[in-house]
């Protein structure tokens, strides 16, 4: 088998998690490419990766020998990235979210379904194996018709002004933490219920990082296509209470819920039944990239592809109209 070749796209932070992944998986999948602006990041990541660097990631996209890019690059580059490879015929990876306003999402999925490449999100919090097997339940029928999904993802982010970066910037994240860290309870929402979403709502905050453009907190209410609620929890500003669940389902039979890291699932059936099923910790990157591996490998759809990204975009979308007119609003549907 010939291993892929990948152009990472984006020497940054996240990045040394993907690469994580590579190494594991060094036999199928391998960075032979990367693109960077800052020339000391170019230089430190083509030596550790043995890669031919590049300065311009259009450059890398046009002459590089790759059949796939990693894109980890700040927000408001995705969508100009996606398009590029997918006219260039690479097959995608992409962080979170694939693009920034709805114009946008209409011209990635233009480039991606007419250049017949796979793109993947790099939704890695669908890798616990709480949420597989949470899915597996809801699949099954054991809670019969789902009622309510709630997801809740929060933290005590000890970002300041000098380490912020273009997050401080709604131009360039697109808003605040909602289109960023909120964005993983949001696909993960997604995931668990089995439907389109089609209108939301949102109250956001900026309880503490005052020096943000955007919110540092939000709570997001979503209707989805087949009946089910969802509820979303998302925050910089604090840790939740010990007792918060990552995420949970509510069904006309009984519920599921994680704990807080995702190590655990419990099921209980309104019939008195309960069982908890107990995880090893995963590195949900590393499980990312081998899924994308076998995507290419074996031409299989990838959990999450650019609808589901877009999908996930376009409730934020949604969330922050309705929270800027104070009302429910609309989530712009792409094409299955």
């Amino acid at each position: 088998m010939q291993q892929i070749k990948v152009g990472l796209i984006g020497g940054g932070g996240i990045a040394d998690e993907h690469i994580l992944g590579y190494r594991r998986f060094g036999g199928r999948i391998g960075v032979t490419a990367v693109a960077d602006s800052v020339p000391e990041t170019l230089a430190r990541r083509a030596a550790e990766l043995d890669a031919a660097p590049f300065a311009d990631y259009a450059e890398l996209i046009r002459d590089a020998d790759v059949d796939a890019v990693d894109i980890c690059l700040p927000h408001h580059l995705h969508k100009d990235a996606i398009v590029r490879a997918a006219d260039a015929g690479k097959h995608i990876l992409c962080e979170k979210p694939l693009c920034l306003t709805a114009d946008e999402a209409s011209e990635v999925q233009a480039a991606v379904s007419g250049s017949g490449v796979t793109l993947m999100c790099a939704h890695n919090q669908l890798f616990l194996p709480a949420v597989a097997k949470a899915r597996e339940v809801l699949d099954s029928g054991l809670l019969g018709t789902v009622y309510e999904v709630r997801t809740t993802d929060s933290f005590y982010n000890d970002f300041d002004p000098a380490t912020m970066g273009w997050r401080a910037s709604a131009r360039t994240s697109g808003g605040g933490e909602l289109i960023d860290t909120g964005y993983h309870p949001t696909y993960l929402m997604l995931h668990l219920a089995g439907g389109s979403p089609i209108e939301a709502t949102a109250m956001l905050a900026t309880h503490r990082l005052k020096f943000m453009e955007g919110e540092d907190s939000a709570q997001v209410l979503v209707r989805f296509d087949n009946g089910v609620v969802g509820q979303m929890v998302t925050s910089w500003a604090y840790d939740p209470a010990p007792i918060t669940e990552r995420f949970s389902a509510v069904g006309e039979l009984g519920a599921l819920h994680s704990n807080r890291d995702g190590t655990t699932l419990t099921v209980s059936l309104r019939s008195g039944a309960t069982e908890t099923f107990s995880f090893a910790p995963v590195n949900t990157y590393v499980a990312e990239i081998g899924h994308f591996a076998d995507s290419l490998i074996d031409k299989t759809r990838p959990l999450h592809t650019e609808v589901e990204g877009l999908e996930a975009l376009g409730i934020l979308l949604a969330a922050y109209e309705g929270a800027a007119r104070k009302t429910i609003a609309v989530v712009a549907r792409p094409a299955r």
